[in-house]
This record gives structure tokens, sequence and C-alpha cells, in this order.
């Protein structure tokens, strides 16, 4: 479902609207209008239903990356809109680069990002809103870059107390997590009861490594 567009908006209507259910996209990264989106179905990752391929928890272990948290969220978002060769063009344009990083100074978003050798090679970023985090898009440049970024993801949200990790949709990518499809009614009772509820997507250390967030992981399955 895609309402009528409208024009700037500013962070405190963002967050309302996350409250509501609802998110904006724009139709190409050099589009300036803005859609309310409203799924009929909506994609959500069950916290406490996480699954962790085997050789991807291998390949954690193997620590190819250093995975930091909030230090280059304008340039993960700036990624995140750039096309490649499995996208041609992506929804993100100046405008949600320019609301979402002020959620960030806000401290309504975040970011997880994984580097190797000085690059940022891959990571996501989303929106939180009381125990709910919204995650809103995700870039690789080095296999298996994203999915890493996800694995700590869902480790910081477990240990922040989080309760509704939101997909938005059901990718295949997504799917091999666990990510599911529930309906907008059943979405928005799970999301009153998230964001009433309080979170700290900070509490888990920032020097927590593959070993302990394999552990937080294995503690809260």
């Amino acid at each position: 479902m895609k309402p009528e567009g409208f024009g700037v908006i500013d962070s405190d209507m963002l967050l309302r609207a996350y409250a509501f259910g609802v998110f904006p996209m724009a139709e190409a990264r050099d589009d300036p209008q803005l859609f309310w989106i409203d799924p009929e179905h909506r994609g959500i990752l069950p916290l406490d239903r996480f699954h962790l391929p085997k050789r991807l928890k291998r390949t954690i272990k193997a620590q190819p990356f250093e995975v930091r948290v909030n230090t280059s969220f304008r340039q993960v978002m700036m990624a995140c809109a750039e096309s490649g060769e499995e996208r041609e063009g992506t929804w993100i344009n100046d405008q949600i680069i320019t609301l979402y990083s002020e959620l960030f100074a806000r401290g309504h978003a975040h970011c997880v990002e994984c580097w190797q050798e000085g690059r940022l090679v891959g990571g996501l970023y989303g929106v939180s809103l009381g125990a709910a985090f919204f995650g809103e898009s995700m870039f690789s440049r080095e296999t298996d870059a994203s999915k890493i970024a996800l694995v700590y993801l869902v480790a910081r949200l477990r240990y922040g107390g989080f309760k509704l990790l939101d997909t938005q949709f059901v990718t295949a990518h997504l799917e091999q997590f666990g990510t599911i499809e529930i309906s907008r009614d059943a979405y928005r009772v799970r999301l009153r009861e998230a964001i009433i509820e309080t979170a700290d997507f900070m509490r888990m250390p920032e020097d927590y490594g593959a070993a302990k967030v394999l552990q937080v992981l294995s503690q809260t399955s």
C-alpha cells in the first residue's frame, strides 16, 4: 500500500509515523517525493526464534571484520542508498538521509558497521522506539558483511531488552534467519506492546567480540 505523497517532514512526525506503523520511502534515489508505506502484511524477525546458519556461525568465529556501532551512521546510509549488482536503484533519497541523520542525533536511529582494513564493507541501520527496532536497510561490499551485521544487531537487541524487530518486508535474505510475515493488525498489536516498554540499544558493551555475541544468542534462544 502506498498512500499519497507528502512534502518535507521533520523527525518528530517521523517518530509518530513509526509509532502508528507506517514508514516513508521514495520511488528512486533521485526522486524528491516521499510516500507513507503501510503494508498489508509485515515482516518481523522474532528475536526469541532467531536462526543462525551453521556456516555463518563459523565465519563469525573467524572474525573477518571489525564490527562497530554508531561510528559512521551517515556513511552507512549513503552506502545503502547506492545502486549495485543486486539492485538497480534504491528508495533512499536525500530527504530520507537527512531525516534519519536527525533521528540518529537524537538517539532514535542506530547502525551496525563491518570494517575491514580501514574500509567500511557492510552494515545496516534502523530506528528504535521504546522496545521496538525498525530495520531500514543494509549493504554489503564483502561476502557475509551484511549478514554478520544483522547477527550482531540481533544480539544487541536481545541484550538491550528489545521486544520487536520489524523488517518491513520478507526477503529470501531475511527468511534464512527466521523472518516471518504477519498481518497488519497483528503487527500493530505487537507494535503497541513494544513501544510502551523501555529498551537500551547501547546496553551491550561495545567491546563485545564474536565469542560473547554468540554467547548472548545462545543464552536467549
